[in-house]
C-alpha cells in the first residue's frame, strides 16, 4: 500500500507543477481536466503525508528511547512513541478507505423514481410522503429539486411520481435508497383502528451525461397527449404532456409537469437517456434482469429494504438491522444518520472484500 501511495504522491506532484504550465492554462479544457484529477487525489495524499509525518516522528521517539538513559526524556520520549503510533495506525485505516474504488456516478445529479406498491389508496399516500421526505432532505442538504412527472390521486396520494435530484455528490447520498419501502400505520379512513401494511418502490438512477451516453433518436417513439390527473387549471386542456417509448427495451417516460411541451420533452430524454444507462452499466456488472428485479422490486410486502413503524415511532433498515426511533424527524428530511451508516457499511464490506 505504501509503494502504490508514494506513486500517487509523484503523480499529484506532476499535476500541481502542470497547474502553473501556461501550455496547459491557456487551454481552459485541459486545464479543467488536470485540476479535477488534481482535486481527486488531494485527500489521499495529504493523509499520506500526515502518515510519513507521524512515522518520522515514532521512529525519532524510537531510537531516543534505545539512547537515553535519562528518566524524564525517556517518559517524554515513550509519550511520543505511543502518540505517533496510534495517529499512524488511525491515518492507514483512513488511507485504506480513500484507496477504495470510487463509483464513478456519487457526484452526478440523480432521478429518482417512487411508484405506489401493494396497499392501494394507503401505498399510493406512502408515496407522496417518501416524495417529501426526499425533497427536504435535498433541500437540507443544498441540492436543487425539479419535478419531471407526477400521476396523482384523487386523495392526493402518487400512484407514481419521478423527479430531478442537482447538485455535487446527490447520487453518494441517495443511491442506497433503492428498493422496497414498507409502511405499518392505521390509514385516516380505517375506523376500526386497524394497523395496515403498505409498500412503495424506489429507483435511484445516476444522471446520464451526453459525453457517455448517446441517445438514438431513431429508435424512439415521441408522442404529444393531454395531462392526466386528479384535477387542476392546467390538467387535461392541452397536449403539452410527452410519452417516450424506445422500442427496443419498451421503456416508457411520461412527463407533464411543465405547461411547455418543449420543456416537457427536454425532461423525459434526460430520464430516458438516465435509463437506458442505468441499464447498460448494470449488463456490465452482471444480469439485467436480476439487478433490475433487486433494485426495483415488485412491490410486495415481503420484498422490502426498510420498514417504517407508525405507532412504534420507529424507522428499521433491514440491510444493516438499523433502528432509529426518530420517525417524525426521519420523515421530514433528517436522514443523515441512515445515511450515513449505509455509507459505512458498504465500504466495510468493500474493505473486507479486498483483504479477502
Amino acid at each position: 500500500m505504501l509503494e502504490k501511495l508514494a506513486e500517487i504522491e509523484k503523480k499529484y506532484e506532476r499535476l500541481e507543477e502542470s497547474l502553473s504550465d501556461p501550455a496547459i492554462m491557456a487551454d481552459i479544457d485541459k486545464y479543467t481536466a488536470t485540476m479535477k484529477e488534481y482535486k481527486a487525489l488531494e485527500d489521499v495524499v495529504l493523509k499520506y503525508r500526515e502518515y510519513k509525518a507521524a512515522e518520522k516522528a515514532f521512529h525519532e521517539a524510537e531510537e531516543l528511547l534505545s539512547e537515553t538513559d535519562d528518566a524524564d526524556m525517556k517518559l517524554l520520549a515513550s509519550e511520543e512513541y505511543d502518540l505517533n503510533k496510534e495517529a499512524m495506525e488511525k491515518a492507514t485505516e483512513e488511507l485504506k478507505v480513500l484507496l477504495l474504488p470510487k463509483d464513478p456516478n456519487d457526484d452526478k445529479n440523480v432521478i429518482i423514481e417512487i411508484r405506489q406498491g401493494a396497499g392501494g389508496e394507503e401505498a399510493a399516500l406512502f408515496a407522496s410522503v417518501l416524495y417529501r421526505m426526499y425533497s427536504m432532505y435535498a433541500e437540507a442538504k443544498g441540492f436543487k429539486c425539479e419535478l419531471i412527472n407526477v400521476n396523482e390521486t384523487e386523495l392526493g396520494g402518487f400512484k407514481e411520481v419521478s423527479f430531478m435530484v442537482e447538485g455535487k455528490g446527490a447520487y453518494s447520498r441517495f443511491k442506497f435508497e433503492s428498493g422496497v419501502h414498507r409502511v405499518q400505520r392505521v390509514p385516516e379512513t380505517e375506523s376500526q383502528g386497524r394497523i395496515h401494511t403498505s409498500t412503495a418502490t424506489v429507483a435511484v438512477l445516476p444522471e446520464a451525461e451526453d459525453v457517455e451516453f448517446e441517445l438514438n433518436m431513431d429508435e424512439l417513439e415521441i408522442t404529444r397527449h393531454r395531462s392526466a390527473g386528479a384535477g387542476g387549471q392546467h390538467v387535461n386542456k392541452t397536449e403539452s404532456a410527452i410519452r417516450i417509448i424506445h422500442i427496443p427495451t419498451g421503456i416508457v417516460v411520461d412527463c407533464q409537469d411543465e405547461r411547455s411541451q418543449l420543456k416537457n420533452k427536454d425532461k423525459a430524454l434526460k430520464v430516458m437517456k438516465s435509463r437506458l444507462y442505468d441499464l447498460e452499466q448494470r449488463k456490465k456488472a452482471e444480469s439485467l434482469a436480476s439487478e433490475r428485479q433487486s433494485q426495483i422490486g415488485t412491490g410486495d410486502r415481503s420484498e422490502r429494504i426498510r420498514t417504517y413503524n407508525y405507532p412504534q415511532g420507529r424507522v428499521t433498515d433491514h440491510r444493516i438491522g438499523m433502528t432509529l426511533y426518530s420517525l417524525e424527524s426521519f420523515l421530514n428530511g433528517r436522514i443523515d444518520e441512515m445515511v450515513d451508516a449505509l455509507i459505512t457499511a458498504d465500504r466495510a464490506e468493500r474493505l473486507k472484500a479486498g483483504e479477502e
